[in-house]
């Protein structure tokens, strides 16, 4: 595989990026205010919206998503249980849990305290008069006690089906110890689980090159019916959380790499490129796990036994992108509303977000529930959330890249601290790039 083949996969994902947005806004002024167009035919009328926005691109859309998560549970089993059998010593797994879910914790208080400090340094909220269209009910949140005795499944299969994470990663972790502890028995389901591991990461490979498409469809139906007024009216809000979600990104995640393992930084953004597009264009951490285990595995050198545990914890626990905008929005809404909070009041912010991270990890709509749990404790009206709602899902998207960019910081960290990472395959540019395309025309003849 030549390196002007492996670049091309990322050259025609921008690519579908960029047409994306740009058929998404020219199907917005052909469509103004959500009206069709229509071209009157001979036999019939030919309707924009119905075609394209809601035939073509939402199916393309979705099935690419729908494809994506299809493998989310499977390859988290598999590689986990792989990668825990691998472990000499199954006591390790305490240590990389600790490490893993410590270095979370930090970047997430780290996240919320430096949004905080941006927004009131910037003020998005003064002089803004809204009126929201939108009412939020707050659900109520488990408390970290139920999400601890909820993390072990009564049923497995149970657990697949509904894809809860933490119910999948606590069951894989059990089955893969009492697989090593097996003898001659375990090591026969160990190289079976080894065997399928390779045809998932395969079948994620085929699903890459079909991400061209699918980031076009779904980008172009974002952007005919994102609304480009309702972002003007909050562009201060919009571009803080934007401007801070990026700076966290290429700044605070490259820095503390830097710190914690001497790893080239560059080198490590250069990597999460293809993944940070994939969470982009999904919004979804749970979906881009498969891409992101390939990443830190195939193209950085983590080894599996570390990154099968602390890529879908990551995916489940580190909220980094969602603080941020946690601590933007609060004091956001404060200011909307002329409610002045203290210094106490913004350290509880911090306390609580960070905490709330794992407290409601794994639960539908999280970011809003941990958001309207931040307001409750320091007295902000929790109908504000409506507000924000008519931008957040852009900047979920941007939220989502930057979460799995700290999942795979923090897979680097711990692969490193513990022996566990092949720096000549991080410091290679080409690393893991020869999979990265399948020669379709070969595939007749049994070769990919």
């Amino acid at each position: 595989m030549t390196k002007n083949k492996t670049k091309n996969l990322t050259t025609r994902i921008v690519i579908g990026m960029g047409l994306g947005i740009l058929v998404g806004f020219i199907l917005q002024l052909l469509m103004p205010d959500g009206n069709d167009f229509v071209i009157p035919l001979y036999f019939f009328d030919f309707s924009f919206r119905s075609f394209f926005v809601d035939g073509v691109f939402e199916i393309g859309g979705q099935v690419f998503v729908a494809s994506l998560k299809m493998l989310v549970v499977p390859l988290v089993f598999v590689s986990l249980v792989c990668g825990t059998c691998s472990l000499n010593d199954t006591a390790k797994l305490g240590r990389i849990g600790g490490k893993a879910v410590g270095l979370y914790l930090i970047t997430t208080a780290l996240a919320i305290t430096f949004a905080i400090s941006i927004a009131l340094l910037v003020s998005p909220g003064e002089g803004v008069n809204m009126d929201s269209d939108t009412l939020f009910t707050s659900k109520e949140a488990p408390s970290l006690a139920q999400v601890i005795i909820q993390m072990f499944p009564s049923n497995p299969f149970t657990a697949f089906a509904q894809g809860n994470m933490l119910q999948v990663i606590v069951f894989a972790l059990l089955f893969g110890i009492a697989t090593a502890l097996s003898g001659k028995a375990g090591e026969r389901i160990a190289a079976l689980f080894v065997d399928l591991n390779e045809v998932i990461m395969r079948l994620v490979t085929i699903l890459m090159n079909l991400a061209p498409y699918g980031v076009f469809c779904l980008l172009a139906k974002l952007f005919t019916d994102i609304s480009l007024s309702t972002i003007s009216n909050l562009i201060a809000y919009f571009m803080v959380v934007l401007g801070v979600l990026i700076i966290h990104a290429l700044v605070t995640y490259p820095v503390l790499l830097k710190l914690l393992t001497g790893l080239n930084p560059i080198m490590f953004l250069r990597k999460m490129r293809d993944t940070a597009i994939f969470a982009f264009s999904t919004a979804s951490s749970n979906a881009t796990i498969p891409v992101t285990l390939e990443t830190t595995t195939k193209k950085m050198g983590a080894n599996n036994s570390i990154a099968s545990f602390t890529v879908p914890l990551g995916a489940t626990i580190n909220m980094d992108g969602t603080a941020i905008m946690q601590g933007v929005a609060t004091v956001f809404i404060a200011q909307v509303f002329n409610v002045d909070l203290t210094i106490a009041d913004f350290l509880m912010v911090i306390l609580t977000a960070t905490l709330a991270s794992i407290g409601t990890a794994g639960v539908p709509g999280v970011g809003l529930i941990m958001l309207a749990m931040v307001l409750n404790q320091v007295g902000l009206p929790v109908e504000g959330i409506g507000l924000i709602i008519g931008v957040d899902r852009l900047l979920d998207m941007t939220r989502t890249a930057v979460n799995v960019t700290g999942d795979s910081m923090v897979t680097m960290v711990v692969a490193k601290t513990e022996g566990q990472l092949d720096e000549s395959v991080f410091n290679d540019e080409n690393a893991g790039q020869k999979i990265e395309e399948i020669d379709f025309h070969h595939m007749k003849d049994g070769k990919a």
